[in-house]
């Protein structure tokens, strides 16, 4: 009885599977409630503000992503918001005015627009799903959308068990 050699197809193929995960940047996502620094939560008083700003210990946000919120319904001027961008700058990473959601979709933003997708022009693409990292669903709708004018083709999920989303018409 002969015995067939197993040969596997996918590794064998073109397909280049694409994993946003790896492009997560590394980092603690903190959020900064401003509320605590509002009287009753909610009234902005700039002197007040400003001396609690003054007073708070921005090193501890070393080398972290900052989403800045305020959790109260409060009307919050951007310049507070600014101002305290200015004492994360030396500290944060990255800070944002949002929650961790919109960090997240920010970053993304920046990471996709900067990604040179050349090598993957005419080859047909698997877009890795079941990410581990909090990778927001906005990151593959701007993925999808660089890579269509380039990619021969565009799947999403696993290679045994892939989505077709896009082929390039033929000429």
């Amino acid at each position: 009885m002969a015995t067939e050699e197993i040969v596997n197809r996918v590794a064998n193929s073109k397909l280049v599977t694409f994993n946003l995960e790896d492009y997560y940047p590394k980092g603690e996502r903190v959020t900064f409630d401003i509320s605590s620094w509002l009287l009753e939560g909610f009234v902005l008083r700039e002197g007040t503000f400003r001396e609690e700003a003054k007073n708070h210990d921005w090193s501890q946000y070393q080398d972290c992503y900052v989403a800045l919120h305020c959790s109260t319904d409060a009307i919050i001027p951007a310049w507070a918001y600014m101002l305290i961008a200015t004492y994360l700058q030396p500290f944060a990473k990255k800070t944002v005015n949002g929650n961790l959601e919109d960090l997240e979709n920010i970053l993304y933003t920046e990471i996709i627009q900067q990604m040179d997708l050349s090598a993957l022009e005419d080859k047909p693409v698997i877009i890795k799903g079941c990410a581990n990292k909090p990778v927001p669903k906005n990151a593959y709708l701007l993925l999808i959308n660089k890579l269509q004018p380039i990619a021969k083709s565009i799947m999403y999920g696993e290679a045994c068990s892939s989505v077709p989303l896009y082929k390039k018409p033929k000429n």
